[in-house]
């Protein structure tokens, strides 16, 4: 019996990065609620579709969504998918956004500082299904 061939797929990644603007702070602190970046989420899963399959796809659900950090407005966060896994119509992503640098407010108006190592602040896993006509012949290559 031979291994099925492994799906070329799988492994391949989309980055987003962005500035979190001041008017998406929501809490003291200038915290910025977690579903700003389930929404960046379904930014880059639905650039990772279109790669893949050619199609922007459909989100079906998450699972194992962690905050592990705060986002706050002035911060420059990164977004990336990774696609973990394929089915016929599914496809599997592992989501995370770090906060690449960090207003520093207490130093003046404008001041920010790149952070030494990138603070993992949120992650998930989520699906996105695909219509069944996409095959990966009329992907786009990417």
């Amino acid at each position: 019996m031979t291994e099925p061939t492994p799906d070329p797929r799988v492994g391949m990644t989309v980055t987003h990065r962005r500035y979190v603007p001041y008017s998406h702070a929501h809490y003291a602190g200038d915290l910025v609620d977690g579903a700003y970046g389930l929404g960046l989420f379904g930014d880059v899963a639905t650039e990772l579709s279109i790669r893949t399959d050619g199609d922007e796809g459909l989100f079906a659900s998450y699972s194992d969504v962690q905050f592990r950090a705060p986002v706050r407005a002035g911060d420059c966060i990164e977004v990336t998918a990774e696609l973990v896994a394929a089915g016929t119509r599914s496809r599997t992503m592992d989501f995370r956004l770090s906060v690449i640098t960090r207003g520093r407010p207490e130093l003046s108006e404008s001041a920010a500082e790149l952070l030494a190592e990138p603070l993992l602040a949120t992650t998930a896993r989520g699906v996105v299904v695909v219509p069944a006509r996409r095959v990966l012949d009329d992907a786009p290559s990417g």
